[in-house]
């Protein structure tokens, strides 16, 4: 009989250790999956708006690749030296990120230049087009978020949220078992 006891009791201990390794893993991977979406989700419920940055036209201040939040302002606030997101004229519905080398109130437009072109913007931009101030820049952040938001990152991630609830459910049935 106490050979059976300690089998049984070796066997339960097999399944408590398997089950608390898949919990741990179904976990962390619930975990990473809140930790990818919080960039983009919390600061939009401050009013901020978040681009990625596809150019290196503001290199080395902002790289190409970097999450940028940007804040919508009154326009005659800007000041120069203030970097701003706004909708390009020429190119319908690209977003460009560049710094403010002179507001002109009188005309509502700004003067802007990239940091890293040598001369200012050939077209100056209208208030209308202008999105917000950028407020915060997250390096090399916005290329990784890109890659989730298309529609093959988006079913890795609710790939990852099955295998996570998986690994939970067969968790929580070997503890059952037991």
């Amino acid at each position: 009989m106490r050979e059976k006891d300690r089998r049984h009791k070796q066997k339960s201990s097999d399944g408590n250790t398997l089950a608390t390794v898949l919990g741990a893993v179904g976990t962390a991977l619930l975990v990473l999956v809140i930790l990818m979406c919080v960039p983009i989700t919390i600061p939009r419920l401050f009013g901020y708006q978040i681009y990625t940055v596809i150019s290196g036209s503001m290199e080395p201040a902002i790289p190409t690749g970097s999450l940028v939040y940007t804040k919508g302002l009154a326009p005659e606030s800007v000041v120069a030296g203030d970097v701003i997101a706004f909708y390009s004229e020429t190119d319908t519905g690209a977003i460009i990120t560049h710094r403010v080398v002179e507001n002109r109130i009188v005309s509502g437009e700004f003067v802007t230049k990239g940091d890293a072109n040598a001369s200012e913007d050939l077209n100056t931009v209208k208030y209308d087009y202008l999105m917000g101030k950028v407020e915060i820049t997250i390096p090399y952040v916005g290329t990784y978020l890109s890659i989730v938001a298309t529609a093959a990152g988006k079913i890795a991630t609710a790939c990852l949220i099955a295998a996570a609830l998986i690994f939970r459910l067969i968790a929580a049935r070997l503890r059952k078992e037991e």
